[in-house]
């Protein structure tokens, strides 16, 4: 596994923490769907279906690209569609009056610490 991998993998665990600590309900994480992953699929405190991706960068990356910047309009949309496609076959998961929607956790790393922002409804 690459260092990158590594890197990943922690913010995950730390964004499905993060959310834990709001209120959030985890329901999958790592959710394969055809064409694309979900990070993490969770329960909003108001019961809101809520699809997560999360990226994170190291603090010392050299490029000096924020978390943010990896959420390109290509990998927004392959968001959406996956998101969509989970939806549609997993409708008993979602409150009629609460619907779904996506966020994204923007992670970056600096030593062993975290610091995040959560964008909601993107």
């Amino acid at each position: 596994m690459t260092h990158g991998m590594e890197v990943g993998m922690a913010g995950e665990e730390f964004a499905c923490a993060y959310l834990v600590d709001k209120g959030f309900q985890i329901v999958k994480r790592n959710e394969r769907v055809p064409g694309g992953e979900l990070d993490i699929v969770a329960y909003a405190p108001d019961k809101t279906l809520v699809f997560v991706e999360v990226k994170t960068v190291r603090s010392d990356n050299i490029l000096g690209i924020g978390p943010e910047d990896e959420m390109s309009a290509a990998k927004l949309k392959k968001f959406r569609n996956a998101a969509y496609l989970y939806a549609n076959g997993n409708t008993k998961l979602i409150h009629n009056d609460r619907g779904w929607r996506l966020d994204v956790i923007a992670l970056t790393k600096r030593g062993n610490s975290f610091f995040a922002t959560q964008y909601e409804n993107v």
